[in-house]
């Protein structure tokens, strides 16, 4: 496993492994390779079972992958450098399907499915070292799958920790905002552990940090989706306003119901700032603005 920057993705681990080629690292890709220490430390979290399916992204050279298949799990590997993904290729066994592409060009529900086969419903899991340029898009693109599909039980991501924090961060806190919530959807997200940058070569300029996501089935309830994401993006650029400043301007294009009448409906102070709403809050808020516009009765979504 590797972090990768730029146009990259993350790749493998600089870990011993009979039969692995060492292939240098490679700028372009902004490539750090993780120390085998660590390359353990990150299995001991993942815990792979034999009837499970993993999809990776960014096996490199194979140093997680390897281990993983050896447990007798299956495993989908999505690599973007062409020769880590042939050098892999040639030594995996049976069970590891190496897949030279970007991943952001997946369809992830259709790779799940394909791979699955007639093996039924067993779990599917995602690891992953996302790169710090790409780790939002990639992040959305697994919770994008999930919410439509349920594709998956859970992901093991490696991230720069400025990430990590926005991921796990809680209502009031000042890392708190669209990538929490979002996340929140579908998932219950920890952060594991951080990792400094000795902890790869060469050694990046930034810290890392390890979060695992747990899905949820069913997740929060929410009947627009894209009219929940765009009020929550609309709220959090003005997160340290009051909630009537904030969300009247975007109320007022789409809903000709007062701002403050819909934030009645909904149970809000007008008062209160964006960056204090959890998730029910945020999604009975979407919710009542979509009955606005003339849907069916609302319900509170909950948690479930």
């Amino acid at each position: 496993m590797k972090r990768s920057g730029g146009s990259g993705r993350p790749t493998g681990a600089r870990h011993a492994s009979p039969g692995v080629p060492k292939l240098p690292a490679r700028k372009r890709f902004g490539q750090h390779f993780l120390e085998p220490a660590w390359v353990s430390k990150l299995l001991a979290v993942i815990r792979p079972d034999p009837d499970e399916l993993f999809v990776e992204i960014g096996p490199g050279n194979g140093q997680l992958t390897l281990p993983i298949a050896a447990c007798g799990a299956q495993v989908v590997a999505v690599e973007v450098d062409r020769d880590r993904a042939t050098s892999l290729g040639r030594i995996a066994p049976p069970h590891v399907q190496v897949i030279t592409g970007d991943i952001l060009t997946q369809d992830l529900a259709e790779l799940v499915a394909a791979a699955a086969g007639s093996h039924g419903s067993r779990p599917v899991r995602v690891v992953a070292n996302l790169p710090y340029n790409l780790s939002s898009p990639i992040l959305f693109q697994l919770l994008t799958a999930q919410r439509t599909h349920r594709c998956f039980r859970d992901a093991t991501l490696m991230l720069q920790r400025e990430v990590a924090d926005r991921i796990v961060a809680a209502p009031g806190s000042r890392t708190y905002g669209p990538l929490a919530i979002l996340t929140r959807v579908a998932a219950d997200a920890e952060r594991v552990f951080t990792v400094p940058p000795g902890a790869f070569r060469p050694p990046p300029r930034v810290r890392s940090a390890v979060v695992t996501l747990r899905f949820r089935s069913p997740p929060v309830t929410i009947a627009d989706h894209a009219l929940f994401e765009q009020l929550v993006r609309r709220l959090f650029t003005l997160r340290r306003k009051t909630l009537l400043n904030a969300f009247g301007p975007f109320a007022s294009t789409v809903s000709t119901v007062s701002p403050r009448e819909l934030l009645d409906r909904a149970g809000l102070a007008s008062e209160r700032r964006p960056e204090t709403l959890d998730l029910v809050d945020l999604a009975t808020l979407a919710e009542t603005l979509r009955v606005s516009l003339g849907d069916s009765a609302s319900s509170r979504p909950v948690l479930q």
